[in-house]
């Protein structure tokens, strides 16, 4: 007697196994992952959006309902003299933010990465971020205070003579930038630390062969290889900077003379000081745009999703 041949399973159609998936549950498990920060996204960002892109159409107080009154706002906006001299001391200040902060932050993570293994000092590089804007800016203005302040303690023992750092209008953009710069600076340090260690160690040895210096292969190897996280960094520093609040609030309060009157406090002030939600809106609408501009060129110009690793 033969053996009998054994059968063999029966063949699933295609449609049989699109329709029993060995993870066919998984999309139930992504659905109800998604759904917080889904309904936090529709209650927290959208929906406001949407409200407050309405009601910059209007004249708003808070203690009457909105009356449309179509782009009167925005004709407002444009014959405000103070806040386009809001605009252009947040301007100063991103740039100035922007500039010296980036080039603080590289050298810092530089350091950070040829020089030091020490998890403890990277710690400390970090800390100033971890600390309080408010905090960071009552300690800055007793530091900087031109009666009992160590800086201009220190200055007057050297000069005979002190410094009006938040009191007079040359010196008080370049003070406040100065103190988000200290405060930012960790931060970034350690996101351009962790872009250069992604860096092979071979591009840097092809290049000491092929006679390469430091400085060139800084300028020719380091920075293309950064570029990436060097956009990201600048595109965070500007949209932060563009936001400054707090330490112009507890600092020099938009003075002297709303020489430091950046654009957030000045809608600040609108919104809840004269109580004009409606173009204390439309400001901040204005603002939005402006940073999503400036966003989309920056990621333009500077390649944010390109590397040159490859």
């Amino acid at each position: 007697m033969t053996a009998a041949k054994p059968l063999a399973p029966p063949r699933r159609s295609s449609r049989q196994i699109r329709r029993n998936p060995s993870h066919r549950g998984d999309w139930r498990l992504a659905l109800i992952l998604i759904l917080p920060a889904s309904l936090g996204f529709l209650v927290f960002a959208l929906y406001p959006l949407i409200r407050g892109i309405y009601l910059s159409f209007t004249d708003f107080h808070i203690l009457t309902p909105p009356v449309w009154s179509g782009i009167a706002n925005y004709q407002q906006l444009l014959s405000d003299g103070v806040f386009w001299n809001s605009l252009g001391v947040t301007v100063y200040f991103v740039a100035l933010s922007v500039i010296f902060g980036l080039a603080i932050s590289l050298v810092t993570a530089v350091i950070l990465h040829r020089l030091t293994k020490s998890n403890l000092i990277r710690g400390l590089v970090l800390l100033p971020f971890l600390i309080s804007g408010v905090v960071a800016a009552l300690v800055w203005q007793w530091m900087l205070d031109p009666g009992l302040g160590i800086v201009n303690a220190v200055i007057k023992a050297l000069t005979g003579h002190t410094i009006l750092f938040l009191g007079s209008s040359e010196w008080v953009i370049p003070s406040l930038a100065f103190i988000g710069i200290w405060k930012a600076m960790g931060y970034n340090a350690i996101l351009i630390f962790a872009g250069l260690q992604t860096i092979p160690g071979e591009i840097y040895e092809a290049g000491r062969i092929d006679g390469a210096g430091e400085i060139r292969m800084f300028t020719r190897l380091t920075l293309p290889l950064l570029r990436p996280i060097m956009a990201m960094v600048i595109i965070l520093t500007v949209i932060s900077s563009f936001q400054v609040f707090d330490l112009v609030a507890v600092t020099s309060k938009g003075g002297p003379a709303n020489s430091s009157n950046v654009l957030p406090l000045y809608i600040y002030e609108k919104g809840f000081s004269e109580f004009d939600f409606g173009y204390a809106l439309t400001m901040s609408m204005a603002l939005f745009v402006m940073l999503l501009l400036i966003t989309f060129f920056q990621m333009r110009l500077l390649r944010a999703n390109e590397t040159d690793t490859n």
